[in-house]
């Protein structure tokens, strides 16, 4: 294996090129996810014997008997300048292949990462219920989720625990009492550390993903009872969020679902990032909120999600918003090119009448001065 391609130097190199994540496999050069898109590192593909010696070498030793039964871990890794990153190795193919996310050492805020303000009115107002933050991988969301906890944490004097798998950004308590569990070193899984974080005098929660059943309900029973909740789901969409929670329940439970949620959510906040067209601005989010109105919980509770979308895009004054409206948002602020922006909307069409109907609006000022 060439000395330039030494594990230790590859991460470092992440940090060097501002890169967010770094792909191993055999067969391949390491490849570098740079602003969304993927560079390929100018080096010989690697063999497999030598991916497996790169990658065991940062796999902690208590992982390695999981990794072999399991076929992958989970973990985060500090390099000797304190950089963290979140690591999944996992088999592919009978080799060894990784994803590497490396984790901005300081929390960002709401202006940094480019959110609408309703992100900071929702984390201003929920002193209870449940706060939903959905994307895909590599959208966003644990930076948002980070935002949003530290927000509290330097306003309020609160019992913070977060429940993660792994621990991504430290928290540094500043008002609140802050407590990061992480899942298969703190604890074992989701289910058993939010039975007990019930137990521990929890003002919020933060819960790293909902993946099961069982984290699923108990983090609807803690917003229900009375804590404020903020987690993350891995669907596109706001629309998509509710078919997800229902896909984890038998169809004899989801009447009980559709009452719960209706009585602790307070908001679906969807997200996905494009490359920005800004040179000081790497990527940007393209947002879509649904807050809980008394309509939303009617459509909730009656089971009748097909008609959140109509009422979402109805309350832009409460900060409600779709993606189209957000991506419109970004092209009239020159954030976003429309052709990039057109690749991201759910309706191409409706987005450019919508960003027609911006440059008609700004024409018309212009006439007028």
């Amino acid at each position: 294996m060439s000395d330039h391609l030494d594990m230790h130097r590859l991460l470092r190199a992440m940090r060097d090129h501002d890169a967010s994540d770094l792909h191993i496999k055999p067969g391949s050069s390491p490849v570098y996810r740079i602003a969304s898109v993927l560079h390929p590192i100018q080096s010989p593909p690697l063999s497999p014997a030598d991916t497996r010696t790169m990658l065991m070498n940062l796999v902690p030793a208590d992982l390695a008997m999981a990794l072999e039964d399991n076929g992958g871990v989970d973990f985060s890794h500090r390099d000797e300048h304190d950089q963290r990153y979140r690591c999944s190795i996992f088999q592919s193919g009978e080799t060894l292949h990784a994803a590497i996310r490396r984790v901005q050492p300081e929390i960002p805020d709401f202006g940094e990462l480019h959110l609408p303000p309703v992100y900071h009115e929702v984390t201003e107002k929920a002193y209870e219920g449940l706060v939903i933050i959905c994307g895909v991988t590599g959208s966003g969301k644990s930076s948002t989720l980070a935002a949003m906890i530290d927000h509290i944490n330097h306003g309020r004097h609160c019992n913070i625990i977060t429940i993660e798998d792994p621990v991504e950004f430290m928290f540094k308590p500043a008002l609140s009492y802050i407590s990061q569990r992480e899942i298969g070193i703190d604890v074992p899984d989701f289910p058993t550390a939010l039975r007990s974080a019930v137990r521990q005098d929890p003002d919020v929660l933060m819960i790293g993903e909902l993946r099961d059943r069982e984290t699923m309900l108990a983090g609807i029973q803690a917003a229900e009872t009375g804590h404020l909740v903020f987690c993350t789901l891995h669907t596109a969409d706001t629309m998509q969020a509710f078919a997800r929670i229902l896909e984890f329940f038998p169809t004899t439970d989801h009447a009980f679902i559709r009452s719960s949620l209706a009585i602790g959510l307070k908001a679906i906040m969807a997200q996905r990032l494009l490359p920005s067209v800004k040179d000081d601005v790497q990527r940007v989010p393209a947002t879509e909120v649904l807050l809980s109105t008394p309509t939303v919980v009617d459509c909730i509770r009656e089971g009748h999600e097909e008609d959140l979308h109509a009422v979402l895009c109805s309350n832009k004054e409460l900060g409600m918003h779709d993606f189209t409206t957000s991506l419109a948002r970004l092209v009239e602020n020159d954030f976003v090119d429309l052709k990039i922006a057109e690749q991201y909307a759910p309706n191409r069409e409706a987005l450019r009448s919508r960003v027609q109907g911006i440059e008609v609006r700004a024409d018309l000022l212009v006439g007028k001065r």
